[in-house]
């Protein structure tokens, strides 16, 4: 029997943090130090609360995501999850998102940070490019798709090797960073900033404001990712303990980082000077070190962010290969490269996130779709709560035929910390957001359809020509565990 190529706690929790730590933490407080007349919470204290706040919620979705992954472990995130919690047609919804805007979407926006952050090394003028078809592509792009191609090649050589990469790469984030976060305090001509960070009555004021809310809307995205390794559930070495491992652990990482590289970047810069700035990372390092060392910092937060589109191109095949492995039409994508990686569902997302970097808008177009993966995640949660009555009543559990004996502590699955309360919090923090979307720009509803009916006409085409059992496909996510070849990357 051919043995599973499955990746490591490791690769796990390296996914979990570099998918998070991406564009967000190095753009967002340019716009939170804004006047508050401007939509901007602009205290330090009040800075630092909804950056923890954000970590909180995080934190509590992955608490539920534990138990819905080891209950089902198999590959494919929210695809898998809400076709077996409802309807496969919620799950091919969520497939379809997911595609198109989850992950290329997203894997398309740090290239293109990537581009812009590594113009200055490497001598490019951001104004200048070329017309293609009619339309002016600006040279820092041409590197966005280099990057995005580079990448992909190398994930389709395989686990092995995308998980030694991304290792590699989230280590080098990860020890930038860290590198930040101290440096303020060995630069002996350095002088900080005048912020203060004691909490006041102003600090409240900001708390209960709207700016507030609307804030962690924005906190809320940079958050995003911490359920990556959920997405690669049937591929990670022993999922009762390392997708805890890596959810659990990776969201509290990261939610102590963001909060400390935040006040770094608050006490080695004034308000004044990064209020609406997107480049935050270059504007401290200029500060720290002058303006020659900054420029060479550009390059090194690109590399930072090709560990985020790593880490996607890991997660967001294995939505694309579980849909072929369930729909004819898409059996395609579940063809393996000889190192274990979706082939075609790499390329393919690859060929998306490149044409949404030549389109000028895509991200608004990301924005407008926002609270619809707001909302999967919520579905998804919820979950929790099906999964826990159908136990109690010694029912099967959606999409499964026998029940589970919910007082077997041998079943492989990880009980919820902090049931019912992590998960209600999660609950109202997100249809709060959702709201805060819909009331903020209604049209942004009619922009959702435009992207979910294709998917809709797609999914009952598909359905048409549904595999019948699988009789034709060895699904070796499913093989037994024994059978793995782990790899220590």
């Amino acid at each position: 029997m051919e043995k599973t190529k499955k990746y490591t706690k490791w690769v796990a929790l390296s996914m979990v943090m570099a998918n998070m730590i991406g564009v967000g933490v190095f753009t967002s407080l340019g716009y939170q130090v804004l006047p508050q007349e401007y939509g901007g919470i602009p205290n330090a204290a009040t800075i630092l609360i909804i950056w923890t706040l954000g970590g909180i919620i995080a934190l509590c979705g992955a608490f539920a995501y534990t138990e819905i992954a080891t209950t089902y472990k198999e590959s494919g995130g929210e695809y898998t999850f809400l076709t077996k919690l409802y309807h496969p047609a919620l799950g091919f919804i969520s497939g379809w998102v997911s595609l198109l805007v989850g992950f290329a979407g997203a894997i398309a926006a740090s290239a293109i940070v990537i581009g812009e952050y590594s113009a200055p090394i490497l001598g490019l003028d951001t104004d200048s490019g070329y017309y293609i078809f009619g339309e002016f592509i600006p040279n820092y792009k041409f590197t966005s798709l280099i990057a995005i191609a580079v990448l992909s090649m190398v994930h389709m050589q395989g686990v092995k090797t995308g998980g030694l990469v991304q290792n590699i790469l989230t280590g080098i984030k990860v020890s930038l960073i860290a590198f930040f976060c101290v440096a303020p305090f060995f630069v002996s001509d350095f002088e900080p900033s005048s912020v203060d960070f004691s909490i006041s009555d102003i600090t409240w004021e900001y708390v209960f404001s709207l700016p507030f809310a609307g804030s962690l809307v924005w906190v809320m995205y940079s958050y995003s990712g911490w359920n990556a390794s959920a997405y690669i559930a049937g591929n990670v070495e022993n999922p009762k303990k390392s997708l805890p491992f890596s959810l659990v652990l990776g969201t509290i990482l990261v939610t102590i980082i963001y909060v400390v590289i935040n006040a770094v970047f608050m006490y080695s810069s004034e308000f004044s000077q990064i209020a609406g700035q997107a480049e935050i990372g270059n504007i401290v390092a200029i500060n720290l070190f002058g303006d020659d060392i900054g420029v060479i910092f550009s390059g090194i937060f690109s590399i930072a962010m090709i560990s985020t589109m790593s880490a996607m191109m890991i997660a967001g095949p294995k939505v694309t290969e579980s849909m072929g492995k369930d729909y004819s039409i898409f059996r395609k994508l579940t063809t393996k490269s000889e190192g274990g990686t979706p082939i075609y569902a790499i390329i393919l997302q690859g060929i998306i996130a490149m044409i949404l970097v030549l389109i000028s808008s895509f991200q608004e177009l990301i924005q407008t779709i926002g609270f619809i993966l707001f909302l999967f995640s919520l579905l998804t949660v919820i979950g929790v709560f099906i999964i826990r009555y159908k136990k109690s009543k010694g029912l099967p559990l959606p999409g499964q035929k026998d029940a589970i004996d919910s007082s077997s502590s041998n079943d492989g699955i990880v009980r919820t910390w902090g049931y019912p309360i992590t998960p209600i919090i999660f609950i109202l923090a997100t249809i709060w957001m959702i709201i805060y979307f819909v009331k903020e720009d209604p049209s942004k509803l009619l922009y959702a359809l435009i992207i979910l009916v294709p998917g809709i006409i797609i999914y009952f085409l598909a359905e048409n020509k549904k595999n019948n059992n699988d009789t034709d496909y060895e699904d070796t996510d499913a093989l037994d565990s024994n059978s793995t070849d782990i790899l220590d990357n």
